[in-house]
């Protein structure tokens, strides 16, 4: 059984939480082969991110055709884009190689708050990246950035969804894990909505949650699956995801990528859900 190829591109995080790491993880576990093309290295725990070394934009070039060129690529995700420079490199890459299942996460501010893209690079990735979005998964920070309005309802997920389709983006996928009560994300496809929740969980290790749901989406997209089907199967990931969360460091710890392949009862032993083995 041949894997599907998914291609992350992101930030390094040398915490093992989010970014490439987080995408490496939850591609392995839906069954993906995973590929990164790396385009920052951060400094970073579960108390914060201490500092960003960029990846000459010139590198980053070189890693997309060295994977494009002989793996190939089914589907790809975008995370951590710091620069005007590397998003133009990314958005070039992927209209080159002809990428069509694009998940973009527009990656803005890391958990402890420290901003991971320069002001100037949000309105290349909105002009460059945004249009070549099969799906764009923004939080409701980043969903308001993007629309320029507040969002405290789902109602107002509803009308942000619709300005920021009118970027570009095929299927706008606006998290709702700020705002109170279940956790609600809504689909919108340019002529519906799809609403997807999950009981709230009581934790605050939730480092890479963002990362590793796009990777998801991403990954079942490689699969065959529709955008809908893709989204629901991503949300109860995440959700087994977060429940299972792993008590590490000293502040908002990491997501427990392997929990949906274990049940309470299996002994140890890999439960794999029929859902989530790899199609074909």
């Amino acid at each position: 059984m041949k894997p599907v190829r998914i291609l992350t591109i992101a930030g390094s995080d040398s915490g093992g939480g989010a970014g490439i790491q987080a995408d490496l993880k939850t591609i392995t576990v839906l069954g993906g082969f995973g590929m990164s093309v790396i385009t920052a290295l951060t400094a970073q725990n579960t108390l914060g991110v201490h500092g960003i070394h960029d990846v000459p934009p010139v590198f980053v070039a070189a890693q997309f055709d060295a994977i494009a060129t002989d793996i190939g690529i089914d589907a790809a995700k975008t995370g951590m884009l710091a620069t005007s420079e590397v998003i133009r490199v990314v958005a070039g890459k992927i209209r080159q190689y002809g990428i069509e299942k694009l998940v973009v996460d527009p990656v803005m501010v890391a958990k402890g708050g420290m901003s991971l893209i320069r002001e100037e690079a949000k309105k290349t990735l909105i002009a460059e990246l945004v249009p070549l979005a099969f799906a764009l998964t923004p939080n409701i920070p980043e969903a308001e950035v993007l629309s320029g309005m507040r969002i405290s309802t789902l109602s107002d997920m509803k009308e942000a969804a619709r300005i920021i389709r009118d970027l570009g983006a095929r299927h706008v996928v606006v998290k709702g894990g700020h705002l109170a009560g279940d956790a609600t994300d809504l689909l919108y496809d340019g002529r519906e909505f799809k609403t997807f929740s999950a009981p709230r969980i009581a934790t605050e290790d939730t480092h890479g949650t963002g990362c590793t749901y796009s990777a998801a989406i991403a990954t079942c997209l490689g699969r065959g699956m529709d955008v809908s089907g893709a989204v629901a199967e991503a949300k109860r990931y995440i959700t087994e995801a977060v429940r299972h969360a792993w008590r590490i460091g000293g502040g908002h710890g990491p997501t427990n990528h392997l929990a949906p392949l274990f049940s309470p009862g299996a002994g140890g032993k890999a439960a794999r859900p029929e859902s989530w083995r790899t199609e074909g």
